[in-house]
């Protein structure tokens, strides 16, 4: 299904609030992007048992139940894990990925609040969530009866409300915390088209669960293996860049106040990239595009920014260049700034050299 609208954790939260209690909702997502810790959360707020079942691994007698003699007639008698006395909240995970029997069995669940002859108790509440066809995940066509019978909504990640939650929740690594400060963008990314890990707040999770398991002392390969392991390539290698240089205390900071200089040496290329790259979130997070909301802070960034690139340049034309290139998504740094970059850039390197 094409997500016309997206939502945030909260919005889909505040959208289950008013929506789910009173009519079955879908939630669409990619794998690993928060969907169950969502309805769990919800589930917790409204107070109910959250039960979840698992649509990949059903068979329909474990929805269905077991035929049993009766006197003169057989009854089904519903599963054990679905029969509950009181009103609770009935996940239906990965229900685009169970076979046709299953989601047909979920019909009745969905629309008649029943299994067989088992009535869900009054004020349960049914929610579904599965991933999307261009997830590579195992995903199987929906019966247009079965969608039209419930509300979708579609999550999005969202850095700035992971990071709260992080913050608030505790326990996630400060090296992950202070990577994603950094780089936000590397919260999530579309799942590859082959088999490789990508980046999901469920696996920056588990990385955080892993560095505590390990220590600070983990060994650089040890660190290059989980990192690899777990994110998509290009964030784990900038991951791993970016662990070096807190080690070796080569911070963005003090090199843009003058009080370092970029990595120069070719061991530390990884750190070098990661740096740079960091420094080019930071202008394109702290400069504006329009040239007319250009202030006095900006300008000296600007200027204190020129002169670093030229002393990246120095040690690697190539790394400085991708600073100001157009990135995967299309994002350029503001054209004021980059039409100041070529004009100045070759007269601060001539100065460099000595010439008027």
């Amino acid at each position: 299904m094409n997500p016309a609208i997206q939502l945030s954790p909260s919005e889909a939260f505040d959208f289950l609030l008013h929506v789910a209690v009173v009519r079955p909702v879908f939630m669409w997502g990619a794998p690993g992007i928060g969907k169950s810790a969502l309805v769990q959360r919800f589930a917790d707020t409204v107070g109910l048992e959250c039960v979840s079942l698992l649509g990949s691994q059903l068979a329909p007698e474990d929805l269905l139940g077991v035929p049993k003699i009766d006197g003169e007639c057989s009854r089904f008698f519903p599963p054990a894990n679905i029969v509950r006395a009181q009103a609770f909240v009935l996940f239906l995970d990965e229900l685009n990925a169970s076979s046709h029997e299953i989601q047909k069995a979920f019909y009745s669940l969905i629309l008649d609040r029943r299994v067989g002859e088992y009535h869900l108790p009054a004020g349960t509440i049914v929610i579904g969530a599965g991933n999307r066809a261009k997830d590579a995940a195992i995903v199987k066509p929906m019966p247009s009866a079965l969608i039209n019978r419930l509300a979708h909504i579609h999550l999005r990640a969202d850095h700035r409300q992971w990071l709260d939650w992080a913050m608030a929740e505790g326990g996630i690594h400060a090296w992950v915390l202070d990577y994603l400060r950094l780089r936000p963008d590397h919260l999530w990314s579309e799942p590859p088209k082959h088999e490789e890990p990508f980046s999901t707040p469920r696996s920056w999770h588990m990385l955080s669960d892993a560095l505590h398991s390990f220590g600070d002392g983990i060994a650089d390969t040890l660190l290059e293996a989980l990192a690899f392991g777990l994110l998509s390539p290009a964030h784990a290698g900038q991951f791993k860049g970016f662990v070096k240089q807190t080690r070796q205390k080569h911070t963005l900071h003090a090199i843009l106040k003058g009080e370092a200089q970029w990595p120069a040496a070719p061991c530390d290329r990884d750190v070098l990239y990661f740096l740079a790259q960091s420094f080019r979130g930071l202008l394109r997070k702290e400069l504006p595009e329009d040239e007319a909301s250009v202030r006095g802070e900006h300008k000296q960034l600007a200027v204190k920014a020129k002169d670093r690139l030229r002393e990246l340049a120095r040690i690697s034309v190539e790394i400085a260049q991708s600073v100001l290139a157009e990135d995967d998504e299309g994002q350029r740094l503001p054209a004021w700034f980059l039409v100041e970059v070529a004009r100045d850039l070759p007269r601060l390197a001539a100065r460099d050299k000595g010439q008027p």
